[in-house]
C-alpha cells in the first residue's frame, strides 16, 4: 500500500473508460456522456479534429504530386493495404502501414486499419442497411454457429435512435427482410437502375433493386445544424474527411457531440495493452495503456468498460488481458474468445453493357449505388450453401473523349460537346460468411510490437459454402444479365483473401449461453459484467448487410443498459 500513488490513481479515474474512438467508440463516447458519466475515450493513434485535420478535402486534382496515385515504393513496402481501393494519395494519411503495425498471416488475410481518432469512420463506404429477423434467426433455423440472444426487435428502437441522428438518406422500400427505418430523402436511381429494377419485379418478382441506404444528410437541415453539419454536396471525395460533415463520422458528429456535454476526455496516442482485472473485487478496474512515443506505461480506471478497439484489435486485447481468474484472456471461461471469426465475401462481380436507353444520361455524382437485397434462402433452404448475399449494382452512361489529333485538330476534339457511350452496367457479391471454430485469431508466442504487446496472428478462410455461394451469384446474375438484354457480360472471381471487405467479425461473440459465448443479450460479459463489447467482435453471425449500422444500435443499447444497472 505504500507504493501506491492514490493522487495519481484519483487523477485518473473516470466512470466510464471506451476503447476505441471510431464508429461505435464514438456512439458509446457519445451516450456516457449525455447520461452524465465521465468518460475517458482511449484512442491508440494520431488526433484528427473535424475540417482542422483534413489536408486534402479541398484540393484540386493537380495539386497531388502524383494525380491521386500511389508511388510504387510506397505499393511495394504496403502490398496489404495497398490493395485497398480508398489507399489513394488524397486518404493514405488515414491508412496504418504494413511496415508500421505488423501481424502474422497464417492463412492469407488483409487486415485495413485506421489509427486515428475517429478510426475508420473517416474511411467507411456509409452503407446503413438494417438487418432483420431472417438475419438474427439464421443460426437457429441451419445449426451454424449459435442462436443470437436478441431478435428485431429489441434492436428496432436504437436503429431508429442511430439513424436519427447520424442522418440515413433512403426510401421506404416495404420489404421484410430488409425492414425500413429513419429515413432523410433519398438519392435517385439513374435510368439504367430503373430499367433493370423494373425488368426484375416483371420477371423475376421475389427480386428487386433499390437505391442503398447511406448516412448521408439530404435534408432536415435545422436539426442537423446542431450538430454543426450540412447536406451533402455530393463531392464524393469523402475518404478525405467532409468538412461539411455531410456524411457521419465520429470526427464530425458523436464525439464533438460528446465534448460539448463537459464530460469527454480523449487521450491519443495511447495504445491499450490490456484490461485490469482485480482478482478480489471480482470485476475490471481499469486499463493499462502504454503511450505510442514515449513507451510510459499508465493505468486509468472506471466503474464501467467499453471495447471498441475494432472487432481483431478488441480480441487481441481481450486475449492480452490475462489474470489467475481468467488465465487465457479476459472474460474467456468459454474457450471461444478469438474464435469463430468470420466477414463478408466480396470476390465476385460481374459486368455488362446495354445499348437502350440513349435518351437518358448520368450526370453529376452521388456518394451510393443501387443496392441488390438478398433473394437466396431467404423464407426457405433452396440452394446447396447455407445463407446467402446481397450485392451493389450500378449503370450509368459514361462520357467518350476524343484524344486523337495534333494541335488544332485536337483542341476541336477535346472542347467537342460531349458524346456519350453506351450504358455501363455492374454488380459485386456480399455474401454471408458462416463463423467456423478455425476461424480464429490469437496471440503470437513469440513476437511481440515495439510496446511489447504479441502480434495477432490471424487464420480466417474460405470454405466450400462460400464457394458454392460465388458460384450461385455468377449464374444467377448472368442469368438476369442475359434475360435483360445487357451484352458484353463479363464475370470475375478476383480471389482476394478475406479482409478487403474491412467487415471482419466475431471472436467475443454474444449468444444466451455462457458455455458457448462471451457475451450476453446486452453485450455485456457473462464472466465480467462491467465490461462491455460493441464492436465487430460481438457478432454472432455476419448476415449479408453492412455493419456498421449495427454495431452503433449496440453501443446505444448497450450503454443505456450499462448506466441503469452500474452500481
Amino acid at each position: 500500500m505504500a507504493n501506491l500513488n492514490i493522487k495519481s490513481i484519483k487523477e485518473n479515474t473516470y466512470d466510464a473508460i471506451v476503447i476505441g474512438s471510431g464508429m461505435s467508440g464514438g456512439w458509446a463516447a457519445k451516450e456516457l456522456t449525455e447520461k452524465g458519466l465521465k468518460t475517458l475515450v482511449l484512442e491508440r493513434g494520431k488526433e484528427v479534429n473535424h475540417i482542422k485535420d483534413y489536408p486534402t478535402t479541398n484540393k484540386m486534382p493537380w495539386e497531388f504530386e502524383h494525380r491521386g496515385n500511389i508511388p510504387e515504393a510506397i505499393q511495394k513496402e504496403n502490398p496489404v493495404v495497398s490493395r485497398c481501393y480508398a489507399f489513394r494519395e488524397d486518404a493514405q494519411h488515414f491508412f496504418v502501414k504494413d511496415k508500421e503495425h505488423p501481424y502474422v498471416q497464417d492463412k492469407p488475410f488483409d487486415w485495413i486499419r485506421g489509427y486515428q481518432t475517429g478510426g475508420k469512420s473517416l474511411l467507411w463506404a456509409r452503407q446503413v442497411q438494417r438487418w432483420s429477423d431472417f438475419d438474427f434467426e439464421g443460426p437457429a433455423r441451419d445449426g451454424f454457429a449459435v442462436d443470437w440472444p436478441i431478435r428485431y426487435k429489441d434492436i428496432a428502437p436504437w436503429y431508429s435512435h442511430v439513424e436519427k441522428f447520424i442522418g440515413v438518406s433512403g426510401n421506404r422500400d416495404g420489404l421484410p427482410h430488409l425492414p425500413d427505418g429513419e429515413f432523410l430523402p433519398p438519392f435517385e436511381l439513374t435510368a439504367g437502375e430503373k430499367y433493370f429494377k423494373d425488368f426484375l419485379r416483371k420477371n423475376y418478382p421475389e427480386r428487386e433493386i433499390i437505391v442503398a441506404r447511406c448516412a448521408h444528410i439530404t435534408g432536415n437541415e435545422e436539426y442537423y445544424a446542431k450538430q454543426g453539419r450540412t447536406l451533402c454536396q455530393n463531392r464524393t471525395l469523402c475518404q478525405r474527411g467532409c468538412p461539411f460533415g455531410g456524411y457521419f463520422s465520429s470526427n464530425s458528429s458523436t464525439l464533438p457531440w460528446a465534448a460539448n456535454t463537459g464530460n469527454l476526455t480523449m487521450r491519443n496516442n495511447a495504445v491499450v495493452h490490456s484490461i485490469i482485472y482485480d482478482d478480489e473485487k471480482e470485476k475490471a478496474t481499469g486499463v493499462r495503456v502504454i503511450d505510442a512515443h514515449t513507451k510510459e506505461t499508465v493505468e486509468y480506471y472506471a466503474k464501467v468498460i467499453f471495447v471498441n478497439a475494432s472487432a481483431l484489435n478488441t480480441n487481441l486485447i481481450l486475449l492480452n488481458s490475462t489474470s489467475a481468474r481468467f488465465p487465457n484472456g479476459l472474460g474467456n471461461d468459454s474457450g471461444v474468445l478469438g474464435k469463430y471469426v468470420a466477414f463478408h465475401n466480396y470476390r465476385a462481380g460481374i459486368s455488362g453493357e446495354y445499348e437502350g436507353l440513349k435518351e437518358f444520361t448520368t450526370e453529376g455524382r452521388r456518394p451510393t449505388s443501387g443496392y441488390f437485397p438478398r433473394f437466396r434462402n431467404v423464407y426457405k433452404q433452396e440452394t446447396d450453401f447455407l445463407r446467402g448475399y446481397a450485392a451493389g449494382f450500378s449503370a450509368h452512361r459514361a462520357m467518350e473523349t476524343d484524344y486523337s489529333g495534333i494541335g488544332e485538330e485536337l483542341e476541336k476534339n477535346l472542347t467537342a460537346p460531349p458524346k456519350y457511350g453506351s450504358w455501363r452496367v455492374g454488380s459485386h457479391m456480399m455474401g454471408e460468411t458462416i463463423p467456423k471454430e478455425d476461424g480464429r485469431v490469437s496471440l503470437d508466442p513469440n513476437q511481440k510490437d515495439e510496446w511489447g504487446i504479441p502480434l495477432l496472428k490471424v487464420s480466417v478462410d474460405y470454405d466450400q459454402n462460400d464457394e458454392a455461394m460465388i458460384k450461385d451469384y455468377l449464374e444467377q446474375m448472368t442469368e438476369m444479365f442475359e434475360a435483360a438484354g445487357f451484352t458484353n457480360i463479363r464475370t470475375r472471381d478476383d480471389k482476394r483473401a478475406p479482409g478487403l471487405d474491412i467487415h471482419e467479425m466475431g471472436g467475443a461473440r454474444m449468444g444466451n449461453d455462457p458455455n458457448t459465448s462471451v457475451l450476453n443479450k446486452w453485450n455485456q460479459m457473462h464472466a465480467c459484467p462491467n465490461v462491455y463489447v460493441t464492436d465487430g467482435a460481438c457478432m454472432t453471425s455476419t448476415s449479408t448487410q453492412n455493419p456498421s449500422l449495427t454495431y452503433m444500435a449496440f453501443a446505444a443499447r448497450a450503454v443505456d443498459h450499462a448506466v441503469k444497472n452500474r452500481g
